[in-house]
């Protein structure tokens, strides 16, 4: 038995994760400028084995398994892996796998998987040395990792400003260490070439993706601010607040969003990492 992530595998196993599996239109519509950015330099053959890290509900994994031999996603959490099951089976992917399972403990099979791939899943390790190290086992002789993850949050406007303007009523809430489980613990790209050359990988690229995404993918304002409610930095800033305070931060977020409004959505910008590395 083992403890690590136990705090991550509770959060994405609890109702506060809800929102994943019921709005997964949204982070889908929100974050597909990244997820072709990834798969675009994946570049996956039709021979090659995929492992797609915290695939969420699976929609890397369903486009992998398009192109691949056989595609497999993780994620610790079940309500995700249960969608992403479900996604398979309406699609006929038969190539398509799904597993409950954390990237960082996993008794992968060892030299099996021609390429691991994540979207936004792998900023959540207690130790990102050693899951990324459980990777590497699980990659054959030469094989490549290719990754998307968020950078600072200070370079990310779809965070920073709704996240301000709340901020500015409400209690601020805990942010741990630099570094620390969650969205941008490997915004810092010195330290992420360190985890990675650390976890024994070579050939290590890192290339700034810089772009805009619709806030809750698309919608009016409204949609937008509601969106923000539900994600964990919204739950975290309203859980402790008083009724009031929680009106005057939800209207304080409409008037910041209000200028990013444009015919498609709220529109922000974002900054991620994309990330090549060899076994």
């Amino acid at each position: 038995m083992t403890n690590a992530n136990r705090d991550q595998i509770e959060y994405w196993n609890s109702d506060k994760a809800r929102g994943w599996v019921d709005q997964q239109w949204r982070y889908d519509a929100m974050l597909e400028p990244y997820a072709k950015r990834l798969l675009g330099a994946a570049e996956i053959a039709s021979h090659e084995r995929v492992l797609d890290v915290g695939c969420g509900t699976g929609t890397t994994t369903l486009a992998a398994a398009a192109g691949a031999q056989d595609a497999l996603g993780i994620d610790i959490s079940e309500p995700m892996i249960a969608r992403a099951r479900d996604r398979a089976r309406e699609r006929g992917l038969l190539n398509a796998r799904f597993e409950v399972a954390d990237a960082q403990t996993a008794p992968f099979e060892t030299e099996l998987h021609d390429i691991v791939i994540s979207r936004f899943g792998i900023m959540f390790f207690d130790d990102p040395v050693a899951a990324f190290a459980n990777l590497r086992r699980a990659m054959q002789r030469n094989g490549r990792a290719v990754f998307v993850c968020w950078q600072n949050v200070a370079d990310n406007e779809w965070v920073l400003v709704p996240g301000t303007a709340a901020a500015a009523h409400v209690p601020r809430p805990e942010v741990g260490e630099p570094g620390a489980p969650g969205p941008f613990a490997l915004g810092d790209a010195g330290r992420l070439r360190a985890l990675l050359t650390g976890a024994g990988f070579g050939d290590v690229g890192i290339e700034p993706l810089a772009d805009s995404i619709l806030l809750a993918g698309g919608g009016t304002v409204d949609d937008a601010v509601e969106f923000f409610r539900s994600t964990s930095m919204g739950r975290a800033l309203f859980a402790d607040a008083a009724p009031v305070d929680v009106a005057r931060a939800i209207d304080a977020v409409r008037r910041a969003l209000t200028p990013y409004q444009t015919p498609e959505g709220v529109r922000l910008g974002a900054a991620a990492w994309l990330v090549r590395a060899r076994r």
